[in-house]
């Protein structure tokens, strides 16, 4: 499945063409007139072009379609040089409705490559890969909103093919799974997450989601254990059942409200489990979220008075 554009990625020679002073008007100015063409002045004797001109390929070839590369001997198409006034190579000039409209000397990183192209496709009203992606993220963040979580673990998946690195979508398939009830796999899919995005902050909610889905399959029933509450306020055990109970009926603000009185109460109950627990939902809902703000707000009160 391609997310990006839901079809086929145009093959190598659509996207990258070795350009003359023949073919510039056709590949170059009228091509620009549909999309953003990136033109590549290089020579075969110049070092850094070597560099160049692979790297600016794979970024091109990245955006799929939303920009293309026309390579421009500088040796055999010297008027075209001549006329855009080219004084050294590599110089990389974009086109886009038959303009040039950005360009740089020299030879740069990968990133600022990658940051060049994604420009372009700004410039001509596109969207970058990474964008497209985040659009896609979004429309599956919806589908799980909504109860089609089969729909949304698919379409994660299908964004984790194109970027495996993707703390998002991995977030949003941990969350899939555990919507679908399935926790092992959710478990497995967070521990397969790479190591480089092990720490992202939709990476960390997933693992607290799941936490607390683990929890909801073993909680007690509300109304017996609220009951237990307000007979025995002082039974801190079934106080922290009573709120595991909550968050697992969909009560998160009770939830909260009834660990932050097992921590006005004794705060060093069962090795801090009150805070711990606390943070766990913290983690898990959103970070804008009003119960995580006062949740927050109350438990620093409490710490610090």
């Amino acid at each position: 499945m391609d997310i990006l554009n839901g079809a086929g990625t145009p093959a190598a020679t659509d996207l990258i063409k070795d350009g003359t002073e023949a073919t510039f008007m056709t590949d170059v100015v009228e091509e620009s007139q549909q999309v953003p063409v990136i033109v590549d002045f290089w020579a075969p004797w110049c070092g850094p072009c070597k560099t160049l001109g692979p790297m600016l390929e794979e970024a091109v070839t990245a955006a799929k379609g939303a920009v293309k590369m026309v390579k421009i001997n500088v040796d055999e198409s010297q008027m075209i040089a001549a006329q855009m006034r080219i004084q050294s190579i590599p110089t990389v000039y974009a086109f886009y409705k038959g303009q040039p409209v950005d360009g740089f000397q020299g030879a740069l990183p990968g990133s600022e490559i990658k940051a060049f192209v994604d420009r372009v496709i700004k410039a001509a009203g596109g969207e970058s890969p990474g964008e497209q992606l985040d659009d896609a993220v979004a429309a599956a963040e919806e589908m799980l909103a909504e109860g089609a979580a089969a729909d949304a673990a698919q379409t994660f998946a299908a964004i984790l093919g194109e970027d495996p690195n993707h703390a998002g979508a991995y977030g949003g398939l941990v969350r899939a799974h555990i919507a679908l009830g399935d926790l092992d796999q959710a478990e497995a899919v967070l521990n397969g997450a790479p190591a480089e995005i092990s720490g992202a902050p939709e990476l960390e909610a997933a693992h607290a989601q799941l936490e607390l889905a683990k929890q909801a399959a073993d909680a007690g029933p509300v109304a017996e254990l609220t009951a237990q509450v307000e007979a025995e306020p002082d039974n801190h055990q079934a106080r922290f059942d009573l709120a595991q109970a909550l968050y697992a009926n969909g009560n998160a603000e009770e939830a909260v409200a009834q660990l932050l009185e097992l921590f006005r109460r004794d705060r060093e109950w069962n090795d801090g489990a009150a805070k711990t627990q606390l943070f766990t939902i913290f983690d898990a809902l959103k970070p804008n979220d009003p119960i995580v703000l006062n949740g927050r707000r109350k438990l620093s009160s409490m710490i610090f008075a």
